[in-house]
């Protein structure tokens, strides 16, 4: 088994990437899914976020209400503190059991938007980045996602570094032109990986 690390910028294109290796047979193990999945209602995870939170970060449908809990957290760093040390222990339990699934033979990619923020590099076999320039990012978040400029500018500088991202990398797609040019660039990676030590 090889553990991969895939990590990029908001708007680099990870996704994409993610979507791309899945479809050569890699397990995807993505942080951000398994993140809502472990407070999704009737679980766990939802229940301490409740007893942390209180009933008002719940939807009228019993749901969490992701934009009011991220108001509460994101200007108190106390508070985001208390959510992390709620999610991340299940998160990583789960990506552990996903992991397992897959098999000996199996190249895991975990798809990790946190992961030059969070030291986690240190956890996988090979680190890939999904880099940008960062007017390519600005570009795609104002045009494909509606962000205000100064919305995408907030969301990029509140994430780590492109220099900082590039530190960590092992492997690095280069995904500053069109989605066409892209499939190329991961198919090259993907045999690079098959081909890893360990594989």
């Amino acid at each position: 088994m090889v553990k991969v690390g895939l990590t990029g910028g908001i708007g680099a294109g990870k996704s994409e990437v993610s979507r791309l290796l899945a479809s050569y047979g890699a397990v995807i193990v993505d942080a951000d899914k398994i993140a809502r999945e472990v407070v999704e209602p009737g679980t766990p995870g939802l229940a301490a976020v409740i007893e942390e939170f209180g009933p008002e970060v719940l939807s009228a449908d019993g749901t969490l209400d992701r934009p009011k809990l991220g108001a509460i957290v994101f200007n108190d760093p106390e508070k985001l503190r208390a959510l992390n040390a709620i999610v991340h222990p299940l998160v990583g339990a789960r990506s552990a059991e996903l992991e397992a699934a897959a098999g000996p033979g199996a190249v895991v990619v975990h798809d990790v938007p946190l992961l030059t923020e969070n030291g986690l590099a240190p956890l996988y076999d090979l680190v890939i980045v999904v880099d940008a320039q960062p007017r390519t990012q600005l570009d795609r978040l104002v045009r494909l996602r509606g962000m205000t400029e100064d919305e995408a500018k907030a969301r990029m500088e509140a994430q780590a570094t492109r220099e900082q991202r590039l530190a960590i990398a092992d492997l690095i797609i280069d995904n500053d032109g069109p989605l066409e040019a892209l499939e190329p660039r991961v198919r090259e990676v993907w045999e690079r990986v098959r081909g890893w030590e360990g594989a």
